[in-house]
């Protein structure tokens, strides 16, 4: 099996970077249709991707979508490595960035040349081209990354292949000697490889040897760093070559007017001059972008704690907003109190102390009753062990009387316990009916 073909070196990073600084900072009517706030993560993203991939190129180009909207929105267009049976092949794809990405999952394709074809049936890839792969389906804002994504089309083409070569018929030879130099002779071991597994037997092994197509030229608005290239990217502007004479001038320079001589020289310098100054104005931009872009994520951060803390903080009001209802509700009450009992005065009589607490019903009154006697009790009982150590009372009647008000001290306390159930039901059924009240 032949090996993969040499791959061309991939752009450099730094001009990666200017060209989606460049594109993704426009404004106006040339701007690309992403949110503001999504623009950092979108660039981080593709800067990610061109550095763990560099086969995938990132681009703008147009998307017409099925309704007939045609929009200029960026892609990361190349091939996808994948490991099938020991060697490496290459599956060319293009990963579209949607208006709504990075919130939803970007459209992969599947981009097959004129001599390949996509399997089919196949799990993952429908006849158009669209890969629709669980990663996709499950795709999470903003953990979900274009990196993850591409190593998993990586795993999933290599179980099953979407693209075969198809055999084609050798050309026949050329009979000008001239054309027998094949000028891509890797493309032409794709037909000699073994094949896949398949239901159809006139179909060969996709090949590493993919031969890519000739980059499409795609009109981009202007940019503020200058001018860019037919495939999207944003090449330096180089310094203009001074004009070589050709030998006209050289047979004809004692001609030449001095003062022509001297203002081309003065418009050349001044051109050059002025191509440095873009450059180095553009460098500077580039470095506040970069700058302002480094902010931007920050303040991002900022915001989300800023929004965390505010909520915490609404949600604590409501709380202490509740308490303090709470507050002036028992305020009312106790006022109500006041004002009620206000002109009472205690009596001289012996039960003044007993009528100073109104019940305000039976229960709460047996309630009463029931604690004073239980209370009284434990007293006495006090009272007579103090006695019968000092031994002011026999020890028998010490005894008897113990029995005695133990025994009744147990009536009143199963006396109590009955009547704290009745009133927590009594409880219970208000509750109810206060709810059923405020319900309708």
């Amino acid at each position: 099996m032949a090996p993969p073909p040499a791959v061309q070196s991939p752009p450099s990073p730094q001009l990666t970077q200017q060209f989606l600084s460049s594109v993704l900072s426009q404004r106006g009517p040339s701007a690309l249709p992403y949110s503001e706030d999504t623009k950092w993560l979108i660039r981080q993203h593709l800067v990610s991707l061109s550095s763990a991939f560099p086969s995938l190129e990132p681009k703008t180009a147009t998307f017409t979508h099925n309704d007939g909207r045609s929009v200029n929105l960026l892609q990361a267009d190349g091939t996808v490595p994948m490991l099938y049976q020991g060697v490496t092949y290459n599956i060319p794809v293009v990963i579209w960035l949607m208006e709504s990405y990075p919130r939803h999952p970007p459209c992969v394709y599947v981009n097959p040349t004129r001599d390949m074809v996509i399997k089919r049936p196949h799990p993952h890839v429908n006849p158009s081209g669209l890969v629709s792969v669980p990663y996709l389906h499950n795709w999470i804002y903003p953990s979900s990354n274009l990196v993850d994504l591409v190593r998993t089309l990586s795993i999933t083409f290599a179980a099953d292949p979407p693209l075969y070569s198809q055999r084609r018929a050798p050309p026949p030879p050329s009979p000008s000697p001239s054309h027998h130099t094949n000028p891509n002779p890797n493309f032409s071991n794709a037909t000699n490889l073994a094949s896949f597994p398949s239901g159809s037997s006139n179909l060969a092994a996709f090949s590493s040897g993919y031969s890519h197509p000739p980059p499409r030229t795609t009109t981009y608005p202007p940019s503020p760093y200058g001018s860019g290239s037919a495939s999207g990217r944003v090449q330096p502007v180089p310094p203009p070559a001074s004009p070589s004479p050709s030998p006209s001038h050289h047979h004809h320079n004692h001609t030449e007017d001095p003062t022509e001589v001297f203002k081309r020289n003065a418009i050349n310098k001044l051109v050059e001059m002025v191509h440095g100054d873009v450059a180095a104005l553009r460098k500077s931009r580039e470095a506040e972008m970069e700058g302002l872009f480094n902010m931007q994520g920050v303040l991002k951060q900022r915001e989300d704690q800023l929004n965390k803390g505010l909520k915490e903080m609404r949600d604590e009001m409501e709380g202490l907003e509740q308490q303090l209802q709470m507050v002036l509700m028992n305020t009312d009450v106790l006022e109500g109190w006041l004002r009620d009992n206000q002109g009472k005065k205690l009596g001289s009589s012996e039960n003044a102390a007993e009528d100073a607490f109104e019940c305000v019903d039976v229960l709460s009154k047996q309630m009463l009753d029931c604690t004073a006697s239980d209370l009284a009790i434990e007293d006495t009982l006090y009272a007579l062990d103090k006695a019968v150590q000092v031994g002011s009372i026999p020890f028998d009647q010490y005894l008897r009387s113990v029995r005695a008000l133990s025994r009744e001290q147990f009536f009143h306390r199963a006396m109590a316990a009955k009547v704290r159930a009745a009133q927590l039901q009594a409880q219970v059924a208000n509750m109810a009916a206060r709810n059923q009240h405020y319900a309708s």
